[in-house]
């Protein structure tokens, strides 16, 4: 049975590009083998989902799966002999006798070139051998990773598609999000003995529970309290290359900002900072010894402390 691949991304066929974009991310991470181990039946529907996104993502091949359905997809069809062919065939059909494709295409049947079988050929790559071995497409598909593994760089062991082997994805240090990988050889097989096309993988790195990134720089909002605040500290501030310590200098502010050089991402021969902001964190328990304390402070700041937000 021919496959329907809006029905198996649940969408319409007139979906825009984005209702298949997201339909595809919904059903991908559902179906996923690594969270259904062992199910025959999600991997089935994964592979499916794979297929039909691939197809409906892509412009130019949405446009002929729409108009000859999945045989159009196949290697060496040629849509102009197809729409050729089936101009030919209503014609044949309008004329109500029996239809004699040969006339419609020059030569009869015995005439040895010309007929209907040169046409099939053209459509599905007979003639492919007298063009020689073709290189196969190259693929696409989206991949997960942890933010730290991004920025660290990582092996990732991914299970194709089509239900392959495994493929070993390298991940390089200082990755970000929407780079893309590729896996040479893993891509759809080529014709006629050529050699396979290449598997394009684009990277979706996961946010961090407390690091932001902008380039090479990251940056991780400090919790510290009044007392450390007042009078300095140091505190232990975590970083890629492991925990070092901080100053934390006396009467610091809230958002007061301090910059770890050379702690940020490293990426081909460069490496960015770690900007600390220290926030301040009051008390959350109520009690009088407390209010006493915080009326102490009040009474040391001088002026107004918002005076200087004035349009």
């Amino acid at each position: 049975m021919a496959a329907d691949f809006y029905k198996d991304l649940g969408v319409s066929k007139g979906a825009s590009a984005d209702e298949i974009k997201k339909a595809y991310r919904k059903l991908a991470a559902q179906l996923h083998p690594d969270k259904n181990p062992g199910d025959k039946k999600s991997e089935t529907r994964f592979k499916a989902v794979n297929r039909a996104h691939q197809v409906l993502s892509d412009p130019q091949k949405r446009a002929i799966y729409d108009e000859f359905g999945e045989e159009g997809l196949r290697e060496g069809f040629d849509p102009h002999a197809a729409r050729a062919y089936g101009r030919a065939a209503r014609a044949g059909r309008r004329g109500g006798s029996e239809v004699r494709f040969e006339d419609f295409f020059g030569g009869g049947g015995d005439s040895g070139g010309g007929g209907i079988g040169d046409l099939f050929g053209d459509m599905f790559g007979a003639r492919a051998t007298r063009r020689g071995p073709s290189r196969g497409a190259d693929l696409q598909s989206e991949v997960a990773v942890d933010f730290l593994s991004a920025l660290k760089g990582a092996e990732l062991k991914l299970r194709l598609q089509d239900g392959g082997d495994e493929v070993t994805v390298r991940v390089p240090a200082g990755a970000g999000d929407g780079d893309k990988v590729r896996v040479a050889g893993h891509g759809a097989p080529g014709a006629q003995g050529g050699p396979a096309g290449d598997l394009l993988i684009t990277l979706r790195v996961r946010p961090h529970a407390f690091f932001e990134r902008s380039g090479l720089d990251l940056y991780l909002d400090l919790p510290i309290t009044v007392g450390e605040a007042y009078r300095g500290a140091k505190v232990r501030v975590p970083t890629l290359d492991g925990p070092v310590t901080l100053t934390v200098p006396k009467r610091a502010q809230s958002g007061q900002v301090a910059r770890l050089k050379g702690k940020g991402v490293s990426r081909q021969g460069q490496t960015g900072d770690l900007y600390v902001r220290f926030l301040i964190r009051v008390p959350e328990a109520a009690g009088a010894d407390i209010e006493k304390a915080i009326e102490t402070l009040e009474r040391a700041v001088e002026g107004d402390v918002r005076a200087g937000l004035v349009l």
